[in-house]
């Protein structure tokens, strides 16, 4: 077993993508660079390996991959073979001397946050930043609850989507090793994105901020219209403001979360003061030149928390809008997943 693989935040930094995945490496760097960003730690994606080799798991997929090999346009084989392979990498117990491992990690944690069972988030970090691809689970609460997620997130390397593109790719079916940010969940009166250039027409004067109330997944995941703000970069001055459509927020079960309808109050009101949204642009200009390229940033608002209350979720290089026919092509094929 490698002697670690398994690191706080705060020892982490760019240099560690190809150890820790992108996501974790830039939690890290963030932290370096004295920006806000949750108390948490990460694990290696050396860690994948080592869970898929210890419980079989990597024989009995490879077994599986004998017998199916879908093409990329048969979405049903594809749907198949991803459940099997899932379940097998769901159904294996974490290894006694990892599970002791992370499950110390975590009590640290409870401990520095002064909380039992602490509310965490488990997310995907690929070595590769492929946006949406993997999978993310919120207020997870306890030992139990997340080794579970932890395999889940694991087992997303072969959801759907994923197995999708590394057909239409070409790539290898059976391993795509990534690792996990485990950081404390965020008590997010509102969240959102920044964008320190225009992602739709790479313009580097502005920022754009869009937002909804609570946790930040109703506007990553597109699903209705949120608050969005254009900001000049260099005056902070905001442009533009408009009122999205927001009918649902997505908030916190006591473990767990959902999509829950909002307030007409909220609906009609802006999640964000003028006095965050400046602060949200100073961190993205901040970002953008610790980093050297604009950057497409993750944040949230910490409910009950004063003024400056904002906390950095992630940040990756801006994306800017092109035509991109095999990405068109594999966001078909997950639609008509989602019917089925």
């Amino acid at each position: 077993m490698a002697a670690k693989w398994i690191y706080w935040v705060d020892e982490l930094a760019k240099e560690d993508n190809d150890l820790v995945g992108k996501k974790c490496a830039n939690l890290g760097e963030i932290a370096k660079a004295g920006l806000p960003v949750p108390k948490g730690f990460c694990l290696s994606v050396d860690a994948y390996g080592m869970f898929m080799d210890l419980t079989g798991a990597t024989e009995e997929i490879g077994r599986i991959l004998e017998t199916h090999k879908p093409a990329a346009e048969d979405v049903e084989g594809i749907c198949a073979l991803s459940k099997a392979m899932r379940q097998v990498v769901e159904s294996k117990p974490l290894p006694p001397e990892m599970a002791d491992t992370l499950l110390s990690y975590y009590s640290q944690l409870c401990d520095r946050s002064c909380a039992l069972d602490l509310a965490v988030s488990t997310r995907s970090a690929g070595v590769v930043s492929h946006p949406g691809q993997y999978e993310t689970y919120l207020n997870v609460k306890g030992k139990n609850d997340l080794i579970e997620k932890v395999r889940k997130v694991w087992a997303s390397t072969f959801n759907e989507r994923s197995l999708a593109f590394r057909i239409t790719k070409g790539m290898p079916l059976g391993n795509e090793p990534i690792g996990v940010a485990i950081l404390t969940m965020v008590p997010a009166r509102s969240a959102g994105i920044a964008f320190s250039a225009d992602p739709n027409t790479g313009d580097l004067s502005k920022i754009i901020v869009e937002a909804n109330w609570g946790l930040g997944e109703s506007v990553v995941s597109g699903e209705l219209m949120p608050d969005r703000w254009v900001i000049d970069k260099e005056t902070l001055e905001i442009r533009e403001r408009t009122l999205g459509k927001k009918t649902k927020a997505t908030v916190c079960l006591d473990c767990g979360i959902e999509d829950a309808e909002i307030s007409e109050e909220k609906a009609c009101s802006f999640c964000l003061s003028d006095e965050e949204l400046k602060e949200i642009a100073k961190l993205a200009n901040k970002l953008e030149e610790h980093f050297g390229l604009p950057q497409d940033i993750e944040w949230a608002v910490i409910e009950d928390q004063p003024f400056p209350n904002i906390v950095l979720l992630q940040a990756r290089p801006v994306i800017i809008a092109k035509q991109d026919p095999v990405n068109q092509a594999l966001d078909l094929m997950v639609g008509m997943l989602s019917f089925k």
